[in-house]
């Protein structure tokens, strides 16, 4: 058995915020501000990263952080790339 086949698919997950211009919207104050929380191989891990980020935030009311879920910009489904089997 390869590692491929005994290793869990890596699904990447950016976790990152900043301070919102409005509270309706996710247009960011300062884009040089931006806090660049981590990339993380699961959902559970980057959740456990963003709930960290925003609690330590609470009392900016502008500060938003979000999870971006990277594997699926790297690898879109419907893509001719996602189609192939190796």
């Amino acid at each position: 058995m390869s590692d491929r086949e005994t290793t869990p698919k890596q699904l990447l997950h950016l976790v990152f915020g900043g301070e919102l211009r409005d509270l309706d919207g996710v247009e960011f104050r300062d884009l040089s501000g931006l806090d660049i929380v981590g990339i993380y191989p699961s959902y559970a891990e980057a959740l456990a990263a963003w709930r960290g980020a925003a609690q330590r935030s609470v009392d900016n009311a502008a500060m938003r952080y979000f999870i971006v879920h990277m594997h699926r910009l790297l690898e879109p489904e419907g893509s001719p790339d996602a189609r192939v089997q190796a």
